[in-house]
């Protein structure tokens, strides 16, 4: 009898934070652990969401038995709709705890996804699933229903940490389940795929009820409004806040969609508590004094389409900040969110706003172990292989070295990368054969590639401005019969414009004369030759390399 064939294959997550998704296959059958998407940096002009790159999967959709999704954060379940719609399929189950699926169910509900079965899980329950047995292990992280995903089959069991930390005295009250971990390790864990974002740190992390009272101290200094920005996702620490408001006798207004949509989540499943007239619609804040309000907002990791980014614009409907306002980043940047983060806060010093963050009081608590933590779950869990999940190559590293300073020999720990799959069966474990990994981008409705020259063309457009030059020339000689028109948009130039303008046209004039000598009388590549002379001449005058498009017209 042949041994079974494990293939685990990460499509995100690795070599980055954010948008988490990893393809477990055993003898053609596939579940999917997570579907995140993570949110586009500056440079990404134009773009709103990016996805992983599932192309593996598009010829694989009768072999998928399912997604599973460890947490309702966006890095780890914000594709799901994205993934569904265009793998043109409705027919995967989708398993997760009750507020995780209740999330999922949301924004399939906004993509016209309502067929999709999405069935809650219970910790600690087993699950048949075509050849792997599932069960979800309770975890603390910083939104409820956070679990670890087990997955036993033929060739060994993986288990997937998810996002967790060891908070002994979590808001809930529920800790993670350290006893079921121990005796997952003592049945016997083949790979380890273990949470890295906070393995840089040393030490323990800080527990969630932390905050709380820090919340509180803060808020009884504050004269006038206050604006909290969180994750919408957190809903412990929503609730927090709506404590340290209800202590102070102050009023509370959700702003931004996905603020109010989770908090409304959170109510329906008893995760959190509002007490009665606390809450008021974000359109009656100016009824109340401003020291009578607290505004719970979007936007800790300067998100471009953010509440609290628009209000640092003046740019938001409902909400303008002014002088006196005290605005309490309860978030750290996640790791590539820190310029925006940075230029909003300034933005908000400038408008005359006091900004607190953590590195002025204890006012969060990360939902990632540090490195002991991290090491407690190696040595709970004592796995054969370890791959180091969820971090930068960096963090991928300093996980590694942990491993192997609790007793993982160094040949069993498997540094990964998205598109790597890591192989176990009779032989061991090892990695064989990339696959296409990468990223997909969402523009509005619309997904696109990496190489998508739409997102390039942006960037150029974005930073040096576009030249439209059209040329009129004879059907019969090829030479230009008219003067060519230039126009030029957001082009940075220190030269006379007039100038400008009068070389370009005697620069179109020579190349048609010359092409017309050379025999050139094709349009394509008249347009061809029109391009790199200009784009050459406008660099040699401007030092800058605008988008040059050339326009030929015959008459």
């Amino acid at each position: 009898m042949s041994t079974p064939t494990l293939r685990v294959l990460p499509l995100g997550g690795l070599g980055e934070i954010g948008k988490n998704m990893t393809v477990v296959e055993l003898d053609d059958r596939i579940i999917i652990v997570d579907v995140g998407l993570r949110f586009p940096t500056a440079e990404m002009v134009g773009i709103d969401l990016v996805l992983p790159d599932f192309s593996y999967l598009r010829d694989r959709i009768d072999d998928i038995e399912a997604i599973v999704v460890t947490h309702g954060h966006e890095d780890h379940l914000g594709a799901l709709p994205w993934i569904l719609r265009d793998l043109k399929t409705q027919d995967i189950p989708i398993y997760g705890g009750p507020l995780t699926m209740a999330m999922a169910r949301s924004k399939l509900d906004e993509h016209r996804l309502r067929d999709v079965e999405c069935i809650d899980t219970k910790d600690g329950e087993r699950y048949q699933i075509g050849p792997f047995e599932l069960e979800m292990v309770h975890m603390t992280h910083s939104i409820p229903d956070a679990s670890a995903v087990v997955l036993r089959n033929a060739a060994g069991t993986v288990l997937f940490t998810g996002d967790y930390k060891f908070d002994q005295t979590p808001v809930d009250g529920n800790p993670a389940d350290i006893a079921r971990l121990a005796e997952i390790g003592k049945e016997g864990v083949t790979l380890l795929c273990g949470d890295s974002t906070n393995v840089d740190r040393a030490g323990w992390s800080l527990s969630e009820s932390v905050a709380g009272p820090h919340l509180e101290e803060v808020f009884s200094r504050c004269d006038g409004r206050i604006i909290v920005t969180c994750f919408a996702s957190n809903i412990h620490r929503v609730q927090q806040v709506v404590d340290a408001a209800a202590a102070l006798n102050r009023k509370v207004a959700l702003i931004g969609r996905s603020m109010k949509k989770n908090t409304n989540i959170g109510k329906s499943l008893g995760h959190i508590d509002l007490p009665d007239g606390i809450q008021i619609q974000p359109r009656e804040i100016d009824q109340f004094p401003d020291h009578k309000v607290v505004v719970v907002s979007t936007g800790s990791q300067g998100e471009p389409l953010s509440a609290l980014r628009r209000m640092a614009y003046k740019d938001h409907h409902q909400v303008q900040l002014k002088k006196g306002d005290t605005i309490v980043f309860s978030a750290t940047p996640i790791p590539g969110n820190e310029r925006a983060v940075n230029e909003t806060v300034d933005r908000l010093y400038e408008m005359g706003c006091t900004v607190i963050t953590t590195k002025d009081a204890p006012i969060h608590a990360s939902g990632h172990g540090y490195a002991e933590e991290v090491k407690l779950m190696l040595n709970l869990t004592k796995p054969t292989y370890v791959m180091p999940f969820h971090g930068d190559h960096k963090r991928i590293q300093m996980h590694a070295d942990l491993a192997e300073a609790v007793g993982v020999p160094a040949a069993n720990i498997f540094k990964g990368e998205n598109g790597k799959p890591l192989q176990i069966d009779g032989k061991g474990a090892r990695f064989v054969d990339k696959v296409q990994s990468g990223v997909i981008y969402v523009d509005g409705v619309d997904l696109g590639e990496e190489a998508d020259a739409a997102l390039r063309d942006r960037r150029m457009l974005a930073g040096d401005g576009i030249f439209v030059v059209v040329a009129t020339i004879s059907e019969q000689t090829g030479e230009s019969v008219a003067d060519p028109e230039v126009i030029f948009r957001g082009v940075p130039y220190s030269v006379d414009e007039e100038q400008l303008i009068d070389e370009i046209r005697d620069g179109v004039d020579a190349s048609l004369i010359q092409a017309a000598k050379d025999g050139v009388h094709d349009l394509d590549a008249l347009q061809s030759i029109l391009h790199d002379d200009l784009a050459a001449l406008v660099f040699k005058k401007l030092k800058r390399r605008p988008m040059v498009m050339p326009v030929v017209v015959e008459v």
